[in-house]
């Protein structure tokens, strides 16, 4: 997991322009500055792209939602890969 972990903090960094910005399991979007709507919607973009993977519409809307985390994220992003 630490290693997806890695992949995910990259993404987030190349999405947001900040090689500053580190992230931990339990990272939530509120704890990243400037992660808003439309920022969601690139990081969705970038991790389908990067992961090759694709996301419902209700796992979109519910990444942001309280108690979900980079954990969370990359547990999803770990089951949809098999």
């Amino acid at each position: 997991m630490t290693e997806l972990i890695s992949e995910i903090t990259e993404i987030v960094r190349d999405v947001f322009g900040d090689d500053e910005i580190v992230l931990t399991e339990s990272t939530t979007a509120a704890d990243v500055d400037g992660w808003d709507s439309l920022m969601h919607l690139n990081l969705v973009i970038a991790f389908e792209g990067e992961f090759g993977v694709k996301f419902t519409t209700s796992e979109i809307s519910t990444m942001k939602e309280e108690g979900q985390n980079i954990g969370t994220l990359a547990a999803l992003i770990a089951s949809k890969k098999g």
